[in-house]
């Protein structure tokens, strides 16, 4: 079931000259449904909006916040998953016309769910290994930062990741800096010390990464450093962990030679369940 601009529908009907598939004009917003709520929707939501305005797209006045929730709560009730744990994939395009220059500035949505194992984030303890994807690099910009349908970066970066026996990579800027996984951002600690790309390097906006960011700053335990991560900053560590709105908080367990506790990610896990539970 698909709920496309409002209508419930099994069958819904894209045109052959949808922008998305045209341009990659669109984007998109992943969604975890606890059972009851959807996780962080506001934040969420504003970036939505955010993303909406960078790209120079007309948003519509029934766009609120009250409105897409009622919206995605429909099509959790139509997947017959209300009670239970799902993940939403809301995605907006802009509408038909032109070419790179559209001549409808307006757009569209449509809203996919599909059921989760959990309500709330656990921590997987199997083996998690990643590599640096040299083949592309993302670009420090603004641009880099949106959830936006172009993701042939994190495309390729995925099959060089299966193809050579990965669980994951992490991709580099022009900068050579570490931006952030293939799925999510990254963080690194080494002693008591928390350390994230900034949005400068052009890693995701994401909403997880905010909210550990929040947990961080608040504990007097450890310090958090936004800045950028040198290759060379990697083997040196004492964990790395990747973070994203499905999987909550993933520990890489080895990068080339070196292995990562996840005593840190264990701590910071209860702490995003228990912000999760109050949102």
């Amino acid at each position: 079931m698909v709920n496309f601009n409002g209508t419930l529908t099994e069958n819904p009907q894209f045109s052959p000259n949808n922008r998305g598939i045209f341009y990659g004009d669109a984007v998109f917003e992943t969604l975890r449904y606890t059972g009851d709520k959807i996780a962080f929707w506001e934040d969420h939501y504003f970036r939505l909006m955010a993303s909406m305005r960078i790209l120079r797209m007309q948003i519509p006045m029934e766009f609120t916040p009250e409105y897409f929730q009622d919206e995605l709560l429909k099509l959790v009730e139509a997947c017959d998953l209300t009670g239970k744990p799902a993940r939403i994939r809301l995605t907006v395009i802009r509408n038909e016309g032109g070419t790179y220059l559209p001549t409808d500035k307006g757009v569209f949505y449509y809203a996919m769910a599909s059921k989760l194992d959990q309500a709330f984030y656990t921590l997987s303890d199997g083996p998690y290994e990643v590599e640096l994807y040299k083949d592309h690099y993302l670009n420090a910009d603004l641009l880099s930062t949106l959830k936006t349908a172009n993701k042939l970066i994190n495309v390729t970066g995925s099959i060089y990741a299966e193809e050579n026996g990965f669980q994951n990579c992490l991709l580099l800027n022009t900068n050579k800096s570490v931006a952030e996984a293939l799925n999510g951002n990254l963080f690194l600690v080494k002693g008591n010390s928390i350390k994230t790309p900034p949005l400068t390097d052009g890693c995701l906006r994401g909403i997880v990464r905010k909210q550990l960011m929040e947990i961080i700053g608040k504990l007097e335990n450890y310090t958090l450093e936004e800045s950028s991560i040198s290759p060379f900053e990697l083997q040196k560590a004492d964990e790395l962990f990747i973070t994203n709105t499905i999987t909550g908080i993933q520990p890489i367990t080895q990068y080339r030679k070196k292995s990562y506790d996840n005593t840190v990610a264990k701590d910071l896990l209860g702490k995003l369940n228990a912000k999760v539970r109050l949102g």
